[in-house]
């Protein structure tokens, strides 16, 4: 079974060990999306097979290709949101402005 992790209120991040991580652009069509997700895992699929055979042009071409899929969900590059708020992807939560929130969170555990 999955584990689902703690989104932050705005829908921006989700919290992988007390880290904030970008979540992919709620606005794509469910059906883009699972393309782009379908793209992800293949290429991530890749990286392994590269590692496996030892292929540092496989892998930098496998690693590329994770880029861009996660780029296009939204979750690299520039940010889907357009109200001007910095990105705090990979910055830990008690550093951010969410940190509150993220303390709250941990209590109730």
């Amino acid at each position: 079974m999955r584990q689902a992790y703690p989104t932050t209120p705005d829908g921006r991040y989700f919290v992988v060990r007390g880290r904030l991580w970008r979540a992919s652009n709620p606005a794509l069509p469910d059906a883009e999306r699972q393309a782009l997700v379908n793209n992800l895992m293949e290429a991530r699929r890749a990286v392994a097979k590269a590692r496996r055979a030892r292929s540092a042009s496989a892998l930098a071409g496998a690693r590329a290709e994770v880029d861009a899929a996660k780029t296009s969900l939204g979750e690299r590059g520039r940010p889907w949101w357009n109200d001007g708020a910095p990105d705090f992807n990979r910055h830990l939560a008690r550093n951010t402005p969410y940190a509150e929130w993220f303390a709250a969170l941990c209590a109730e555990t």
